[in-house]
């Protein structure tokens, strides 16, 4: 990629603005070890006061200025997501934006069950869950608080019956964690109408002990389902996708693998991120970020924010991926600085 001079919308690699990631809590119920592993974020950890979170019509006003700027899709995220009160008040809000054409969420699902028809009726078009692993005591080892795998499944039943759909089901793959439960997870949904997503481990924030060693690559993700269930390379549907999509040869669904680390996609991010204290951030490997909750709050005009955001965005180099896979195979640590974990931007 070659960085150029950026037009009214795009950055200096021409990419344009069209997806935003709100992150609505930093609180999670879940210690997962690739986002937030217990041992760090144990019981006494401080997460954010609630006078610093965004309110809801903070978020309503940011959303409305990203959408003049070009967002057509708002994604739900953060921590998990159905930890914020009241939530489906900020989807109807959302809801109303004129021009967007996208609205979803992404969670661990436990809490969806008891949600889902709110959410759909407030507005929500579809939903994401992430789940690891259909063997209860993996999934158990894996969530880091040994919730029950049978209250996801729930979940994810529930969000079908009041149409939350096409269902996208998100699982991180860690070599020796649950590579070995890929297979089951591949044959449960297949044929379901829902579309299972692998995930390469990545090197997100800076405290889930990264290896390249526990990167189960998309490649051998692909040969394994493969061997048993045959797969054919299918199109993206749309500019910027994240996934690589393969389809069942005998028509009974599709897969996505997410290969960040191995096949990197950074020459087509349309993805800008908002965490839960309304600071901009323009990449998932980000160092660092731009205030927006101190203007917001200071009494800026939508004009003041509209030009603070046009002009982060029309100055964005970030290709984290690809650099990491130009200069060695593995991430350069003590240059790479200390990152925003992922609980706090979502994925």
């Amino acid at each position: 990629m070659r960085a150029t001079p950026a037009t009214s919308d795009s950055d200096l690699y021409q990419r344009p603005l069209r997806d935003l990631r709100i992150s609505v809590t930093d609180r999670c119920n879940f210690r997962c070890p690739y986002c937030m592993p217990q041992e760090v974020f144990g019981e006494r950890y401080e997460f954010l006061p609630r006078r610093e979170i965004l309110s809801f019509e903070e978020i309503e006003r940011l959303a409305r200025v990203f959408a003049e700027l070009g967002v057509a899709k708002i994604r739900i995220t953060g921590g998990e997501p159905l930890l914020r009160a009241e939530l489906a008040k900020l989807i109807t809000k959302l809801a109303s934006i004129e021009g967007l054409e996208d609205l979803a969420l992404t969670t661990n699902g436990y809490r969806l069950a008891s949600q889902a028809a709110a959410l759909r009726d407030a507005g929500l078009q579809r939903i994401t869950v992430s789940l690891d692993s259909l063997d209860a005591e993996v999934f158990k080892r894996m969530n880091g608080r040994e919730h029950p795998l049978e209250q996801v499944l729930e979940g994810i039943r529930a969000a079908e019956r009041v149409g939350l759909t096409p269902i996208k089901i998100n699982c991180v793959v860690q070599r020796g964690m649950n590579d070995h439960t890929i297979g089951d997870l591949a044959k449960h949904f297949k044929g379901s109408g829902h579309i299972l997503r692998f995930i390469e481990f990545m090197d997100v924030g800076n405290v889930n002990g990264w290896d390249l060693a526990q990167v189960v690559s998309a490649r051998e993700i692909l040969e394994q389902i493969d061997a048993t269930m045959p797969l054919e390379p299918a199109s993206p549907n749309y500019r910027g996708e994240v996934a690589r999509r393969y389809v069942y040869a005998d028509g009974e669904g599709e897969i996505g693998l997410i290969a960040s680390v191995s096949q990197p996609f950074c020459g087509d991010c349309t993805r800008v991120r908002l965490t839960p204290d309304g600071h901009l951030v323009t990449c998932l490997f980000a160092t660092g970020g731009v205030d927006l909750k101190g203007p917001l709050r200071s009494g800026a005009s939508d004009a003041k924010l509209h030009e603070i955001i046009r002009s982060v965005w029309s100055q964005r180099t970030d290709r984290y991926s690809e650099e990491r896979s130009e200069k060695t195979q593995f991430p350069d640590e003590t240059a790479r600085g200390t990152r925003f974990e992922m609980y706090r931007i979502g994925g």
